[in-house]
């Protein structure tokens, strides 16, 4: 008998704020925009795109877009999803090794 796979979906598993802030520094560490902006979307979805195209006054339809593996989301639109989440982008200096 063959075993049955299912897709891994992150969002299942961000179920509180400190979930979240692991997930999220995590992708910050790495320094890609695409996968920092590919974990908003997974955040979003976690806590309920309806809800932050609310929040955010964008479409679903723009937030699965701009965040999917593919999207390329403005500044704006990465700024208005981390407010509607409560992610915080905090700086601090590049210490080179």
């Amino acid at each position: 008998m063959a075993e049955k796979l299912t897709t891994y979906d992150p969002a299942e598993d961000l179920t509180d704020d400190d979930a979240i802030a692991v997930f999220m520094a995590q992708a910050f560490e790495t320094g890609d925009a695409g996968y920092v902006a590919h974990a908003l979307g997974v955040v979003a979805r976690a806590r309920g795109m309806s809800e932050i195209a609310r929040e955010t006054g964008l479409s679903r339809e723009q937030l699965y877009r701009s965040f999917s593996e593919s999207g390329n989301p403005t500044l704006r639109t990465t700024l208005a999803v981390m407010r509607a989440l409560g992610v915080d982008m905090t700086a601090k200096p590049h210490i080179a090794s």
